[in-house]
Protein backbone atom coordinates (compact mmCIF):
# COMPACT_ATOMS: atom_id res chain seq x y z
CA UNK A 1 0.00 0.00 0.00
CA UNK A 2 1.21 3.72 -0.83
CA UNK A 3 2.43 5.47 2.34
CA UNK A 4 -0.12 8.52 1.96
CA UNK A 5 -3.19 6.32 1.36
CA UNK A 6 -1.94 3.85 4.73
CA UNK A 7 -1.63 7.41 6.51
CA UNK A 8 -4.99 8.46 6.11
CA UNK A 9 -6.41 4.43 6.68
CA UNK A 10 -4.82 5.26 9.75
CA UNK A 11 -6.19 8.25 11.05
CA UNK A 12 -9.87 7.80 10.29
CA UNK A 13 -11.92 6.47 13.53
CA UNK A 14 -13.82 3.27 12.88
CA UNK A 15 -17.43 3.81 12.50
CA UNK A 16 -20.48 3.26 15.31
CA UNK A 17 -23.25 0.85 14.27
CA UNK A 18 -26.41 3.07 14.84
CA UNK A 19 -28.22 2.52 18.09
CA UNK A 20 -31.21 0.27 18.03
CA UNK A 21 -34.33 2.04 18.60
CA UNK A 22 -36.31 0.39 21.75
CA UNK A 23 -40.03 1.11 22.82
CA UNK A 24 -38.64 3.98 24.60
CA UNK A 25 -36.61 5.44 22.40
CA UNK A 26 -39.89 5.58 20.06
CA UNK A 27 -41.71 7.29 22.58
CA UNK A 28 -39.05 9.54 23.20
CA UNK A 29 -39.06 10.87 19.90
CA UNK A 30 -40.15 14.44 19.33
CA UNK A 31 -44.11 14.44 17.64
CA UNK A 32 -44.42 15.67 14.33
CA UNK A 33 -45.94 19.11 14.08
CA UNK A 34 -49.62 18.24 13.11
CA UNK A 35 -50.36 20.53 9.49
CA UNK A 36 -53.41 22.65 10.34
CA UNK A 37 -56.62 21.79 9.82
CA UNK A 38 -57.94 22.11 6.06
CA UNK A 39 -60.85 24.34 5.45
CA UNK A 40 -63.66 23.69 2.76
CA UNK A 41 -62.41 26.49 1.07
CA UNK A 42 -58.67 25.46 0.59
CA UNK A 43 -59.90 21.76 -0.36
CA UNK A 44 -61.53 23.29 -3.01
CA UNK A 45 -59.10 25.55 -4.12
CA UNK A 46 -56.03 22.43 -3.89
CA UNK A 47 -59.12 20.00 -6.11
CA UNK A 48 -59.45 22.96 -8.50
CA UNK A 49 -55.88 23.56 -9.17
CA UNK A 50 -54.90 20.01 -9.31
CA UNK A 51 -57.91 19.44 -11.60
CA UNK A 52 -57.55 19.71 -15.05
CA UNK A 53 -60.05 22.52 -16.45
CA UNK A 54 -62.58 20.64 -17.89
CA UNK A 55 -63.66 21.93 -21.83
CA UNK A 56 -66.74 23.03 -22.33
CA UNK A 57 -68.66 20.73 -24.16
CA UNK A 58 -68.84 21.71 -27.98
CA UNK A 59 -72.31 23.65 -28.88
CA UNK A 60 -73.91 21.13 -31.25
CA UNK A 61 -75.20 23.00 -34.49
CA UNK A 62 -79.37 22.60 -34.17
CA UNK A 63 -80.36 19.65 -36.38
CA UNK A 64 -81.68 20.79 -39.98
CA UNK A 65 -85.39 20.50 -40.44
CA UNK A 66 -86.04 18.22 -43.37
CA UNK A 67 -88.06 20.58 -45.69
CA UNK A 68 -90.96 18.80 -47.82
CA UNK A 69 -90.00 18.93 -51.70
CA UNK A 70 -92.61 21.06 -53.06
CA UNK A 71 -95.39 19.33 -54.66
CA UNK A 72 -94.95 19.28 -58.64
CA UNK A 73 -98.35 20.68 -60.21
CA UNK A 74 -98.22 16.76 -61.83
CA UNK A 75 -98.42 15.67 -58.39
CA UNK A 76 -100.90 17.82 -56.69
CA UNK A 77 -103.38 17.08 -60.17
CA UNK A 78 -102.75 13.30 -60.11
CA UNK A 79 -103.60 13.64 -56.07
CA UNK A 80 -106.73 15.85 -56.51
CA UNK A 81 -108.24 13.31 -58.55
CA UNK A 82 -107.44 10.49 -56.71
CA UNK A 83 -108.99 12.30 -53.61
CA UNK A 84 -111.95 12.90 -55.66
CA UNK A 85 -112.42 9.34 -56.89
CA UNK A 86 -112.29 7.95 -53.30
CA UNK A 87 -114.94 10.94 -52.21
CA UNK A 88 -117.11 9.25 -55.48
CA UNK A 89 -116.51 5.41 -54.28
CA UNK A 90 -117.74 6.81 -50.35
CA UNK A 91 -120.77 9.08 -51.55
CA UNK A 92 -121.47 7.21 -54.74
CA UNK A 93 -125.37 8.85 -53.66
CA UNK A 94 -123.90 12.80 -53.64
CA UNK A 95 -126.64 15.43 -54.12
CA UNK A 96 -127.63 18.83 -53.99
CA UNK A 97 -129.28 18.85 -50.64
CA UNK A 98 -131.89 20.94 -50.83
CA UNK A 99 -135.33 19.89 -52.17
CA UNK A 100 -136.59 21.04 -55.28
CA UNK A 101 -138.93 20.09 -58.27
CA UNK A 102 -138.21 22.69 -60.41
CA UNK A 103 -135.23 25.66 -61.11
CA UNK A 104 -136.94 28.01 -59.89
CA UNK A 105 -137.53 26.45 -56.65
CA UNK A 106 -133.83 25.54 -56.15
CA UNK A 107 -133.18 29.15 -56.86
CA UNK A 108 -135.23 30.42 -54.47
CA UNK A 109 -133.89 27.58 -52.22
CA UNK A 110 -130.28 28.76 -52.52
CA UNK A 111 -130.65 32.14 -52.07
CA UNK A 112 -132.50 30.94 -48.86
CA UNK A 113 -129.87 28.84 -47.51
CA UNK A 114 -127.65 31.53 -47.09
CA UNK A 115 -126.35 31.40 -43.28
CA UNK A 116 -128.54 28.78 -42.21
CA UNK A 117 -128.58 24.97 -42.45
CA UNK A 118 -129.77 23.06 -46.19
CA UNK A 119 -132.12 21.17 -43.31
CA UNK A 120 -133.73 24.47 -42.09
CA UNK A 121 -134.44 25.37 -45.64
CA UNK A 122 -136.16 22.58 -46.54
CA UNK A 123 -138.37 22.57 -43.79
CA UNK A 124 -139.34 26.04 -44.43
CA UNK A 125 -140.03 26.07 -48.23
CA UNK A 126 -142.64 23.45 -48.77
CA UNK A 127 -145.32 26.04 -47.30
CA UNK A 128 -143.48 28.76 -48.98
CA UNK A 129 -144.06 27.22 -52.38
CA UNK A 130 -147.41 25.81 -51.34
CA UNK A 131 -148.80 29.50 -51.38
CA UNK A 132 -146.25 30.54 -53.94
CA UNK A 133 -145.76 28.30 -56.76
CA UNK A 134 -144.48 30.53 -59.54
CA UNK A 135 -142.13 34.51 -59.74
CA UNK A 136 -145.19 35.52 -60.58
CA UNK A 137 -147.26 34.70 -57.46
CA UNK A 138 -144.05 35.45 -55.13
CA UNK A 139 -143.40 38.84 -56.90
CA UNK A 140 -146.91 39.75 -55.91
CA UNK A 141 -146.89 38.60 -52.35
CA UNK A 142 -147.37 40.70 -49.11
CA UNK A 143 -143.44 40.89 -47.73
CA UNK A 144 -144.83 40.31 -44.30
CA UNK A 145 -146.51 37.10 -45.03
CA UNK A 146 -143.38 36.17 -46.90
CA UNK A 147 -141.49 37.27 -43.93
CA UNK A 148 -142.89 35.27 -41.53
CA UNK A 149 -143.02 32.10 -43.55
CA UNK A 150 -139.30 32.35 -44.05
CA UNK A 151 -138.73 33.76 -40.62
CA UNK A 152 -136.76 29.88 -39.32
CA UNK A 153 -134.28 30.46 -41.63
CA UNK A 154 -133.12 33.60 -39.92
CA UNK A 155 -132.23 37.54 -41.92
CA UNK A 156 -135.92 36.72 -42.98
CA UNK A 157 -135.99 40.45 -44.12
CA UNK A 158 -133.18 40.63 -46.66
CA UNK A 159 -134.14 37.16 -47.40
CA UNK A 160 -137.48 38.24 -48.43
CA UNK A 161 -136.53 41.72 -50.23
CA UNK A 162 -133.90 38.69 -52.15
CA UNK A 163 -136.24 36.39 -53.09
CA UNK A 164 -139.41 38.65 -53.88
CA UNK A 165 -136.76 40.95 -56.12
CA UNK A 166 -135.76 38.24 -57.87
CA UNK A 167 -139.33 36.98 -58.60
CA UNK A 168 -140.15 40.26 -60.71
CA UNK A 169 -136.85 40.53 -62.47
CA UNK A 170 -137.76 37.06 -63.63
CA UNK A 171 -141.45 38.08 -64.48
CA UNK A 172 -140.91 41.14 -66.24
CA UNK A 173 -137.41 39.68 -68.05
CA UNK A 174 -137.30 36.31 -68.58
CA UNK A 175 -141.14 35.71 -68.56
CA UNK A 176 -141.52 33.78 -65.38
CA UNK A 177 -138.67 31.37 -66.18
CA UNK A 178 -135.10 30.70 -64.73
CA UNK A 179 -132.00 31.70 -67.89
CA UNK A 180 -130.08 29.24 -67.59
CA UNK A 181 -126.67 31.24 -68.38
CA UNK A 182 -124.43 32.60 -65.73
CA UNK A 183 -124.51 36.38 -67.23
CA UNK A 184 -127.94 36.39 -66.84
CA UNK A 185 -128.48 34.88 -63.23
CA UNK A 186 -125.89 36.95 -61.53
CA UNK A 187 -127.64 39.80 -62.41
CA UNK A 188 -130.87 38.61 -60.20
CA UNK A 189 -131.18 40.04 -56.71
CA UNK A 190 -128.99 38.45 -53.58
CA UNK A 191 -127.65 35.96 -57.06
CA UNK A 192 -124.10 35.72 -56.83
CA UNK A 193 -121.81 32.78 -58.85
CA UNK A 194 -121.92 30.44 -56.20
CA UNK A 195 -125.66 30.20 -56.31
CA UNK A 196 -125.76 30.30 -60.05
CA UNK A 197 -123.65 27.69 -60.27
CA UNK A 198 -125.88 25.71 -58.08
CA UNK A 199 -128.61 26.24 -60.26
CA UNK A 200 -126.75 25.73 -63.81
CA UNK A 201 -124.90 22.36 -62.47
CA UNK A 202 -128.47 21.01 -60.67
CA UNK A 203 -131.48 22.29 -62.51
CA UNK A 204 -129.68 22.45 -66.60
CA UNK A 205 -126.79 20.33 -66.23
CA UNK A 206 -124.25 22.84 -66.92
CA UNK A 207 -120.72 22.09 -64.70
CA UNK A 208 -120.18 24.30 -62.68
CA UNK A 209 -118.22 24.55 -59.08
CA UNK A 210 -119.90 25.77 -56.13
CA UNK A 211 -117.25 27.20 -53.65
CA UNK A 212 -119.26 26.99 -50.42
CA UNK A 213 -118.04 27.40 -46.84
CA UNK A 214 -117.13 23.61 -46.64
CA UNK A 215 -115.58 23.13 -50.02
CA UNK A 216 -113.13 26.72 -49.62
CA UNK A 217 -111.99 25.03 -46.15
CA UNK A 218 -111.53 21.84 -47.20
CA UNK A 219 -109.52 22.36 -50.53
CA UNK A 220 -106.74 24.25 -48.68
CA UNK A 221 -107.02 21.99 -45.98
CA UNK A 222 -105.83 19.06 -48.86
CA UNK A 223 -103.24 22.06 -50.67
CA UNK A 224 -105.41 22.38 -53.48
CA UNK A 225 -105.23 25.90 -53.25
CA UNK A 226 -104.23 28.97 -50.92
CA UNK A 227 -106.30 31.06 -51.67
CA UNK A 228 -109.60 32.68 -49.65
CA UNK A 229 -111.73 34.16 -52.39
CA UNK A 230 -114.10 32.25 -53.67
CA UNK A 231 -113.73 33.32 -57.24
CA UNK A 232 -109.99 32.62 -57.57
CA UNK A 233 -110.82 29.06 -55.22
CA UNK A 234 -113.14 28.56 -57.71
CA UNK A 235 -110.81 29.01 -61.02
CA UNK A 236 -107.62 27.30 -59.15
CA UNK A 237 -109.81 24.54 -58.47
CA UNK A 238 -111.14 24.11 -62.34
CA UNK A 239 -108.00 23.55 -63.22
CA UNK A 240 -107.24 20.60 -61.87
CA UNK A 241 -110.27 18.80 -63.33
CA UNK A 242 -112.24 18.30 -66.36
CA UNK A 243 -114.89 21.14 -66.75
CA UNK A 244 -117.70 17.35 -66.90
CA UNK A 245 -116.29 16.84 -63.29
CA UNK A 246 -117.14 20.36 -61.45
CA UNK A 247 -120.57 19.64 -60.36
CA UNK A 248 -120.06 16.25 -59.10
CA UNK A 249 -117.15 17.62 -57.88
CA UNK A 250 -118.64 19.85 -55.56
CA UNK A 251 -120.92 17.46 -54.09
CA UNK A 252 -118.71 15.14 -53.39
CA UNK A 253 -116.77 17.88 -51.55
CA UNK A 254 -119.64 19.18 -49.41
CA UNK A 255 -120.64 15.96 -48.70
CA UNK A 256 -117.16 14.67 -47.57
CA UNK A 257 -117.37 18.14 -45.08
CA UNK A 258 -120.52 17.65 -43.72
CA UNK A 259 -120.03 13.94 -42.83
CA UNK A 260 -116.44 13.43 -41.43
CA UNK A 261 -113.75 16.93 -42.12
CA UNK A 262 -115.60 18.75 -40.34
CA UNK A 263 -114.02 22.12 -39.34
CA UNK A 264 -112.83 22.25 -35.99
CA UNK A 265 -112.56 18.29 -35.17
CA UNK A 266 -112.36 16.60 -38.58
CA UNK A 267 -112.90 12.55 -37.84
CA UNK A 268 -109.48 11.74 -39.29
CA UNK A 269 -109.40 8.33 -38.23
CA UNK A 270 -112.26 7.11 -40.33
CA UNK A 271 -111.51 9.20 -43.06
CA UNK A 272 -111.34 7.23 -46.34
CA UNK A 273 -108.93 9.73 -47.84
CA UNK A 274 -106.59 10.05 -44.86
CA UNK A 275 -102.89 8.79 -46.82
CA UNK A 276 -103.68 11.44 -49.24
CA UNK A 277 -104.30 14.35 -46.95
CA UNK A 278 -101.57 16.98 -45.77
CA UNK A 279 -103.30 17.98 -42.72
CA UNK A 280 -104.25 14.33 -41.56
CA UNK A 281 -103.57 13.80 -37.86
CA UNK A 282 -105.79 17.80 -37.41
CA UNK A 283 -108.36 15.98 -35.66
CA UNK A 284 -109.00 12.65 -33.89
CA UNK A 285 -107.24 9.96 -35.52
CA UNK A 286 -108.21 6.73 -33.33
CA UNK A 287 -110.38 5.22 -35.26
CA UNK A 288 -113.42 4.17 -32.79
CA UNK A 289 -113.54 8.01 -31.41
CA UNK A 290 -113.21 8.89 -34.89
CA UNK A 291 -116.46 7.09 -35.64
CA UNK A 292 -118.27 8.59 -32.95
CA UNK A 293 -118.04 12.20 -34.59
CA UNK A 294 -119.60 10.96 -38.34
CA UNK A 295 -122.68 12.86 -39.14
CA UNK A 296 -126.00 12.13 -41.07
CA UNK A 297 -125.77 9.01 -42.74
CA UNK A 298 -122.64 7.73 -41.85
CA UNK A 299 -123.77 8.62 -37.95
CA UNK A 300 -126.84 7.01 -38.17
CA UNK A 301 -128.35 9.98 -38.49
CA UNK A 302 -131.13 11.78 -40.85
CA UNK A 303 -130.06 14.13 -43.59
CA UNK A 304 -130.95 16.93 -44.62
CA UNK A 305 -133.55 16.28 -47.56
CA UNK A 306 -137.25 15.38 -47.10
CA UNK A 307 -137.05 14.38 -49.84
CA UNK A 308 -133.50 12.93 -51.30
CA UNK A 309 -133.16 10.67 -53.81
CA UNK A 310 -133.76 7.00 -54.10
CA UNK A 311 -130.21 6.19 -54.34
CA UNK A 312 -129.40 8.11 -50.74
CA UNK A 313 -132.22 5.83 -49.31
CA UNK A 314 -130.91 2.62 -50.98
CA UNK A 315 -127.40 3.55 -49.28
CA UNK A 316 -129.00 3.93 -46.21
CA UNK A 317 -129.53 7.69 -45.69
CA UNK A 318 -132.93 8.41 -43.64
CA UNK A 319 -134.71 11.39 -44.80
CA UNK A 320 -135.17 14.62 -42.91
CA UNK A 321 -138.22 15.20 -40.72
CA UNK A 322 -140.54 18.12 -41.63
CA UNK A 323 -140.86 21.55 -39.75
CA UNK A 324 -141.12 20.70 -36.09
CA UNK A 325 -140.56 17.34 -36.66
CA UNK A 326 -138.19 14.78 -33.97
CA UNK A 327 -134.16 14.89 -35.17
CA UNK A 328 -131.25 13.31 -33.97
CA UNK A 329 -127.56 14.43 -34.95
Amino acid sequence: MPAKKKAVAEKAPPRKAAPKQTAATKTAAPAKTAAPAKTADSVKDAVAKKAPAKKAPAKKAPAKKATAKPESRTALVRRARRINRELAETYPYAHPELDFESPFQLLVATVMSAQTTDLRVNQTTPGLFAKYPTPEDLAAAVPEEVEELIRPTGFFRAKTRSIMGLAKALSEDFGGEVPGRLEDLVKLPGVGRKTAFVVLGNAFGRPGITVDTHFGRLVRRWKWTEETDPDKVEKAVGELFPKSEWTQLSHNVIFHGRRICHARKPACGACPIAPLCPAYGEGETDPEKAKKLLKYEKGGFPGQRLKPPQGYLDAGGIAAPPLGGATSG
